[in-house]
C-alpha cells in the first residue's frame, strides 16, 4: 500500500465515522451510561497521551527524567487551583531547571 493510498483510506474512514455520528438515532445517545462514558472518554484519552509522552523515550523504553518532574509540578499546581498559564510556566521552568542542572 502506498502512502497516498493509506492517506485516502484514512480520510475515507474519518469521513465515514463523522457521517455515522450524524445518522445515529438520538435515543441511543440520550442514555445516562452513554452520557457518563462520553464525558469521561476525553479525560482518559488525554491522560493516556500525557502518560505515554512523559514516560517513554526512544524505542518505547521507560524513561524517568525531567518530564516526569514537570508533570508532577503541574499536577500540584493544578491541585492548588493555579491559573493555567502559571501551571505551564511552572512545569516548563521545572523541566528547564532540572535539565540545566544535569539532574534529569
Amino acid at each position: 500500500m502506498s502512502l497516498w493510498t493509506a492517506v485516502l483510506v484514512a480520510s475515507a474512514l474519518a469521513f465515514a465515522l463523522k457521517f455515522l455520528g450524524y445518522v445515529v438515532p438520538a435515543h441511543w445517545l440520550e442514555g445516562q451510561r452513554t452520557s457518563r462514558v462520553t464525558s469521561a472518554l476525553p479525560i482518559a484519552l488525554l491522560s493516556a497521551l500525557v502518560a505515554v509522552q512523559t514516560l517513554t523515550g526512544d524505542g518505547g523504553a521507560l524513561v524517568v527524567d525531567a518530564r516526569l518532574a514537570a508533570v508532577a509540578v503541574a499536577l500540584v499546581a493544578l491541585a492548588l487551583r493555579a491559573p493555567f498559564l502559571l501551571v505551564v510556566a511552572l512545569a516548563a521552568g521545572t523541566a528547564a531547571l532540572l535539565r540545566a542542572l544535569g539532574v534529569a
